[in-house]
């Protein structure tokens, strides 16, 4: 999704492709090895006939835009990303359109000899790359310049002229390619007055976003693993093939511990925390979906074990991973856990390792719901940890009934949402 966005030709057209990747805008659209196409419905009376090359990427569209690529070609783009596309064979027109870029010939000679992760001119994309990074250096000294600006103006005023900045500076972010930071930049925007806390939650997401800053400056000092992790932060994205091909392998049978749908208008995410019975590893599987299309099944349900080979994406602190090899899943047993104390602590723990670190998996053992004023929290000897404001926690009280219970869930600096909650060894989704 990040690098479809990259291609856009200004804020404007990236905002106006993501309002076009919808299914319900499309007809007769496809994808092949080779192409998307479809026909996308605007405001005229006839729908506009959009395609994309993949191997350039190329694109053609009927639209009357002067922008290049225009919003119908970005928006199939995204949608395809998300795996809204169905494979087809490519129609005439779309096969007429190849054929007169390249030879099919020579198509089919260059997909047969092409290895996972091998770009078909590695010069041409050297050249790409090389202009991206000198696009986002470019924003990183004009976002350095403006965050040094800020500590020695003060943030007095800021509340009536913040939101705008910093939505600025994110639509500066967008055009310098580096989505990862303008996501960042936008996060800060959107605590600009919110809440009597407001200024101190700034000032952490500011600092955050100074240190991906900094730390884009010495990307060469940097250990591997961490520079990795910078440039994902700022928005470079790992490709699949060499995740897979590269990617750290680990087999073992694999907890699934919860899991967590976020959807919105464009785009539906999930989340799905693992924990390795014998490495003890954890690990995140992601899936995404076109709003109003449904998420792949879930390769196991919460409480099951998988057996299965992940391959890590590279990090400093490697989570997310790929499926790469699976076997029937199995009941699984009621996992061990932590006390508040030991939780914090791995929190932490994981911050030393990726202080960008948003979201960290947790199972609590032995521990009580209990109300935290007008909020709720999971208590024991130890102490607590307070419960996302935002969850309802009467299914993990009817689960509970007083007892003390195990409950895995994801813990952030906004609190603890629960995921999963065992009675015995059954496992309860909350």
């Amino acid at each position: 999704m990040e690098q479809v966005l990259a291609l856009a030709p200004d804020p404007a057209s990236a905002k106006a492709g993501q309002a076009q990747a919808r299914v319900t805008k499309w007809s007769e659209a496809g994808s092949s090895d080779a192409a998307l196409w479809g026909y996308c419905q605007g405001s005229g009376k006839s729908p506009y006939q959009t395609s994309v090359d993949l191997s350039g990427p190329a694109f053609k569209c009927s639209c009357p835009s002067r922008k290049f690529p225009c919003k119908h070609s970005l928006g199939l783009m995204l949608l395809w990303a998300a795996g809204g596309l169905p494979t087809a064979e490519e129609p005439e027109w779309v096969d007429k359109w190849l054929a007169d870029r390249s030879s099919r010939a020579e198509k089919a000679a260059e997909r047969a000899e092409k290895k996972p992760g091998e770009v078909a001119d590695p010069l041409a994309a050297q050249a790409r790359a090389t202009r991206r990074a000198d696009r986002v250096s470019a924003g990183m000294a004009e976002l350095e310049s403006w965050l040094d600006d800020q500590v020695r103006k003060g943030l007095s005023g800021f509340e009536q002229r913040g939101y705008e900045e910093l939505s600025r500076l994110a639509a500066r972010m967008v055009d310098a390619q580096a989505p990862g930071v303008a996501g960042a930049v936008r996060r800060a925007a959107g605590v600009v007055g919110r809440g009597h806390g407001w200024p101190g939650e700034l000032l952490e997401e500011l600092a955050l976003i100074h240190l991906t800053v900094s730390a884009h400056s010495r990307l060469g000092d940097l250990p591997p693993a961490m520079a990795d992790t910078v440039q994902t932060r700022i928005g470079w994205t790992v490709e699949t093939a060499r995740v897979q091909a590269e990617g750290e392998k680990v087999e073992d049978d694999w907890l699934v511990l919860g899991r967590v749908v976020e959807p919105d208008d464009r785009l539906t995410v999930r989340r799905l925390w693992l924990r390795g019975a014998t490495t003890g590893r954890l690990a995140l599987i992601l899936a995404f979906a076109p709003a109003g299309r449904r998420l792949d099944p879930l390769p196991a349900r919460p409480g099951e074990l998988l057996p299965a080979v992940l391959s890590f994406y590279p990090g400093a602190l490697p989570l997310r991973a790929l499926l790469n090899q699976t076997a029937p899943r199995l009941p699984g047993p009621r996992p061990s856990g932590l006390t508040t104390h030991q939780a914090l602590a791995a929190y932490v723990e994981s911050l030393t390792a990726d202080p960008w670190n948003e979201r960290w998996p947790l199972v609590l053992q032995d521990v009580r719901p209990a109300r935290n004023g007008s909020t709720w929290a999971l208590v024991d000897g130890d102490g607590a940890l307070e419960v996302l404001p935002t969850f309802d926690p009467w299914r993990l009280l009817a689960v509970s009934a007083g007892a003390p219970i195990t409950v895995a869930g994801e813990w952030n600096r906004a609190g603890f949402r629960p995921m999963t909650v065992w009675d015995g060894d059954r496992a309860v989704i909350v």
